[in-house]
Parts: structure tokens; C-alpha cells; sequence
């Protein structure tokens, strides 16, 4: 069977994906063969030794035919000379190394590959059939339990190894996640800089002098939840939306659903304000709460990892778009706050986003029901990945937008950049 997707198809729907744009996939597509290739070497010697998850992940595609057919057209489809994987059992055979890998520092930009799962996809899921496997239930659901016990890994003090300065405390790598401004820097002496695992080192603690909270004396300002570039702002924001479509991004019905709290508060929200900012990988990746309130419900809903927006026509932006589509579909958690009497005992949700390899969603310590939070407090952490958040305000809440609106049909992945704890709003 022929590729559906001709090479040079291949290589222009990669150079506008999420990935490429955002930094955490290389910019030259061909590291991604050389990836690709390297990886077939180190599963040869794990072939009679799969992960768990990995297991499963197997059983699955060969008991239902109808994902074993997809994801058989999908490794077809891709071109000849960028197909490095060729069958299911060898994509089993490339997961079980990534199950075990810690992300290294390669000082190449043009070679740098961050997040190795979305190597291994890169080509993949720009297919046709690759765009529908990954929106099957059963396979998200595997290819989930597979990034759960990647994080895992990434916990352990095994991960550290690559924790030196010839990897990610080399010189470049320092000015590129701006070490200095973390607690880290005056660890250095000890042992991996004090940390304990790879994940430790991924959601490291900053300094506070480096994120002053603005307004600490006046209510009406409301803060940043994170560090990232502004993707959007979207006021009055409808109950139910076309998010797969240009122009669309936001459907409260999908955004604010969870399995536990379903439907009960999107009502409130109709009509309010979005505001999304993504975080790159080498981000401040906590999350801090953006106004004073109580936690009224706190969740976390599992999604739909490694899927993206489709086009009908090309489009450079169509994959950098997956910023909104991803708020309504992946894996994400939602914390529902209730605000004081200074701005109407209305609501604000901060859904953070698990984008890509993000794996992970931890509520920090003291965030739970019935908890009273202050703006600038922390709120949580993503371990290891890319990712997005998104904050939903009643209406009533905003009065207006005080950080520079971002227009994602034309820069939707270079809008302006904020801080976590600095003024994005005022309300009113």
C-alpha cells in the first residue's frame, strides 16, 4: 500500500506542528529519522522484558482489530524513507525504551530532542489514520498508563543521572532554563544540585524575588497562574463550541466537564473571559493561584494524549490551533475557586493543560476542598513536558485584559510573554 502522505507533505505538516513551532521537537525533521533510527537499536536488547503498561498497550492492539487497522495503515502511511518503524511490534518494542529514558541535553538545537514520545509520533499521527488512532478511547487510555509509568521513572532517583554538567547543568543549558533563577543555584555543591530525580528537576522551585506578586495590597488584580507566552484571550465565551475549527477554540461544555463534578458549573461560566498562555519546556512549571477565593472542587480529567486539530486545506497554523483544541480534549486538571465578597463570591476555574509527554498533575500541598487560597500562593506542578493553561472567569469578574491580546490566527505561538504572580487583569 502506498504512503498517503507524500515526503514533502511530511515535512511541511511538521514544520507548522505544536512541537516544532514551540521549540520541544527539532527544528530540522531529519534528527527525528536519526531519533527514530537509534531507538530500534536499543530495543533489541528489550525485546523479552516489556514494562507493564507497555504489556497491555500490546494486548490491546492485538485483540481489537479495529485499533490493530489503524495503527497498521498509520505506520504505512508514512513515507518510505522516514518509516523507521514498520510494524505494531516494533512501535511496542520503541515505547519500552522510552518507559525507561531520561530526557539528555543536546547541545545541537537543530538535534535537541526534548520529549521523546513525541519523536517517536512525530511522524505517525500527521497521517490520516494516525490523526483517528489517536482519538480512540482504548488507545489513549494505554498510551496514558504508558506516560504514568514514564513519570514514574522519572520520579526515581535513577533519572538523575543525566542531572551533571555535561547535560542539563552544562553552561547552554543553564542560560536556556535560566538556572540562576531557581533555589537550585545554591545547591550546586551538592550531589545533583540537591535533586532528587529528573521530575524533581523539571518542576523546580524559583525564587521569589524573580516572581513578586503584583498588587499584593489591592483585590482587583489578578494575577498570572503561570509562566508561558499569552495564546489567547477570548471574552464571552459560549456554552458549546465547533472547538476542532479555526476560530473556535473554547466549548465551556467540553473544557469544564469532568466526571466528577459533570456539568454543574458550566452554567456559571457562560459568557465569561478565557485566558491561555502556553508554557514552553524549559518553563517555570508551577502553577500559582491567580486570585483570593476557597477551593470549591478540585479534579483531574483523563483525555486524549498526542491528538491535534485537523485541516481540510493547508494551513501553517493548523497544529499550533491545537492550543484551544487541546484545552477541550486532553488530560487536564480543573481547580474551581470561589471568590471573596471584593469580586462578587463569583467563580474562576484554572484548568491546567497536559500537553504532549506532560504526565503528570499535582495539587500542591493545602490545596484541597473547603481550602482558603491566596493570589500568589502555589497552586500545583506539570512533571515532565510542554503544556498549557487556560483561566475561565465568570462573567462580571474582568473588567478588561491588561497584558497585550495575542491574535492566534496570526501568531499563535509567539504572543507576548508573562510571568507567574504579575498582573494580566483587573477586575472590576
Amino acid at each position: 500500500m502506498a504512503a498517503v502522505v507524500t515526503a514533502q507533505e511530511l515535512h511541511a505538516r511538521y514544520q507548522s506542528t505544536f512541537g516544532r513551532v514551540g521549540g520541544y521537537l527539532p527544528r530540522n525533521p531529519l534528527a527525528i529519522d536519526e531519533f527514530q533510527k537509534g531507538l530500534a537499536q536499543r530495543a533489541a536488547d528489550l525485546k523479552d522484558d516489556l514494562d507493564p503498561s507497555v504489556r497491555e498497550f500490546a494486548e490491546l492492539v492485538h485483540s481489537d482489530g479495529i485499533v490493530r487497522m489503524y495503527v497498521s495503515q498509520m505506520l504505512r502511511e508514512v513515507p518510505e524513507e522516514h518509516r523507521h518503524v514498520r510494524s505494531v511490534d516494533e512501535l511496542i518494542q520503541h515505547l519500552n525504551v522510552i518507559v525507561g529514558w531520561a530526557p539528555s541535553y543536546n547541545r545541537d538545537p537543530l538535534k535537541q530532542i526534548f520529549l521523546p514520545m513525541s519523536a517517536l509520533f512525530g511522524y505517525m499521527r500527521l497521517t490520516p489514520s494516525g490523526a483517528v488512532v489517536f482519538r480512540n478511547q482504548a488507545f489513549g487510555e494505554r498510551i496514558d498508563a504508558i506516560l504514568g509509568n514514564w513519570c514514574a521513572y522519572l520520579d526515581s532517583r535513577e533519572s538523575a543521572h543525566v542531572l551533571n554538567t555535561r547535560d542539563w547543568f552544562s553552561q547552554p543549558a543553564v542560560e536556556l532554563n535560566r538556572l540562576y533563577e531557581y533555589e537550585c543555584w545554591d545547591h550546586r555543591g551538592e550531589e545533583h544540585w540537591g535533586f532528587e530525580s529528573f521530575n524533581d528537576f523539571f518542576h523546580r522551585a524559583v525564587k521569589k524575588d524573580f516572581r513578586p506578586l503584583a498588587g499584593k495590597d489591592d483585590p482587583s488584580v489578578i494575577v498570572a497562574s503561570n509562566d508561558g507566552t499569552v495564546y489567547n484571550v477570548q471574552r464571552d465565551v459560549p456554552r458549546s463550541a465547533d472547538f476542532w475549527l479555526k476560530g473556535q477554540p473554547y466549548s465551556l461544555e467540553n473544557m469544564l466537564y469532568g466526571r466528577e463534578c459533570r456539568s454543574e458549573y458550566i452554567s456559571a461560566f457562560v459568557g465569561g473571559d478565557v485566558y491561555q498562555a502556553f508554557l514552553s519546556v524549559n518553563s517555570y512549571h508551577r502553577w500559582h493561584v491567580p486570585v483570593d477565593g476557597t477551593i470549591e472542587h478540585l479534579e483531574i480529567v483523563q483525555g486524549y494524549p498526542f491528538s491535534h486539530v485537523e485541516s481540510e486545506s493547508p494551513d501553517p497554523t493548523t497544529f499550533s490551533h491545537s492550543q484551544g483544541y487541546q484545552a477541550n480534549i486532553s488530560t487536564r486538571g480543573l481547580a474551581f475557586i470561589r471568590t471573596g465578597a471584593e469580586l462578587g463570591h463569583r467563580m474562576v476555574c484554572a484548568v491546567v493543560i497536559g500537553m504532549e509527554e506532560v504526565s503528570s498533575i499535582s495539587w500542591a500541598p493545602g490545596v484541597e476542598v473547603g481550602a482558603a487560597v491566596t493570589r500568589g500562593q502555589e497552586l500545583g506542578w506539570f512533571s515532565y513536558g510542554g503544556s498549557s493553561m487556560a483561566l475561565v472567569f465568570q462573567q462580571g469578574i474582568v473588567d478588561e485584559f491588561t497584558v497585550p491580546f495575542n491574535n492566534p490566527d496570526q501568531h499563535p505561538d509567539d504572543g507576548p510573554t508573562v510571568f507567574v504572580n504579575s498582573q494580566i487583569a483587573r477586575a472590576r
